[in-house]
């Protein structure tokens, strides 16, 4: 058995074992040549697990930009024929001390719930659940009746400042364990407004008097997208405009090409749960939410 740093020459592998176990994680050949094509450096790393050349295991995770104190998530994956071996164990081993090393406090995984007595052996305990869900954007609703002075817009055609502003109130007043205080704009605008990853052409705004008053950004490219975060500004909510902005997003994918749509939700969200269900998601799959001091 061998537990390396995962490097450019894994990529098939790795999206064949995300396809296997995760396909609703949204990860594609395109995104995974870009992980893998930047080295494992203090807070964010990917490791590979092989038996006799053959990938069995994976395991990646990152810092949670603007959490304070710092928290790290990883997730990790062994194929099942290969379990109860150690597999797991030294995966996990390597990415919390790569989180430690990029000054995480705390690190959170998802987790299978057949996997949670296993996680709870390494010192984590379960906050909540996590709910995943998908859909088919050719399946969406009809877009529903937009309120008198509200415009829909492209994100491509947005102020990134301006975005970025709607994103942090997002951030701070969204379900979730980890506290989010403030995220330098810099860090925000490489980490999201360019990246690769963000489908800002398929990710909308509702704008009032030219201010965001509502949005929805995606990741993945023109066949799968992920719905990172929709949110609604604090003192417009209740008015239908999550449900506009995600119903818009889904119909500019459709246009587009994309044939699957995911995202994922926290118990308790119910407005975003019951928007989901309005627009047609199924649910897929529930996972346990996990959280391990370091």
């Amino acid at each position: 058995m061998e537990i390396r740093p995962a490097e450019p020459g894994d990529v098939d592998s790795a999206v064949a074992i995300h396809d296997a176990l995760v396909p609703y994680l949204v990860v594609t050949r395109t995104s995974m040549v870009r992980r893998l094509g930047r080295p494992n450096r203090p807070g964010s790393a990917t490791f590979a697990a092989f038996d006799d050349g053959e990938l069995v295991g994976w395991a990646t995770g990152g810092l949670i930009g603007g959490s304070d104190p710092l928290d790290g998530e990883l997730r990790v994956m062994v194929r099942p024929e290969y379990r109860r071996r150690g597999i797991g164990k030294q995966l996990l081993e390597a990415m919390h001390e790569n989180l430690r090393a990029g000054g995480a406090t705390t690190a959170r995984v998802f987790a299978d719930p057949s996997s949670v007595e296993w996680a709870k052996s390494f010192g984590y305990r379960q906050t909540r659940q996590v709910h995943y869900a998908g859909i088919d954007p050719r399946k969406a609703p009809e877009l529903p009746d937009t309120p008198s002075g509200v415009r829909l817009v492209a994100a491509t055609e947005l102020d990134p400042e301006a975005l970025y502003a709607a994103d942090m109130v997002a951030q701070r007043t969204k379900p979730g364990d980890a506290k989010i205080s403030s995220r330098p704009y810099d860090e925000w605008r490489a980490a999201v407004w360019e990246s690769p990853d963000t489908v800002l052409d398929l990710s909308v705004a509702a704008l009032y008097r030219d201010e965001i008053v509502a949005f929805t950004l995606g990741l993945g490219d023109h066949t799968m997208i992920w719905s990172k975060m929709t949110s609604t500004m604090p003192e417009y909510r209740g008015r239908g405009l999550a449900k506009l902005v995600k119903t818009a997003a889904l119909r500019q994918a459709a246009a587009a090409g994309v044939r699957g749509a995911f995202t994922a939700n926290y118990d308790g969200n119910a407005p975003m749960i019951a928007v989901n269900e309005w627009l047609g998601y199924h649910r897929i799959a529930t996972h346990a939410v996990l959280i391990c001091p370091l």
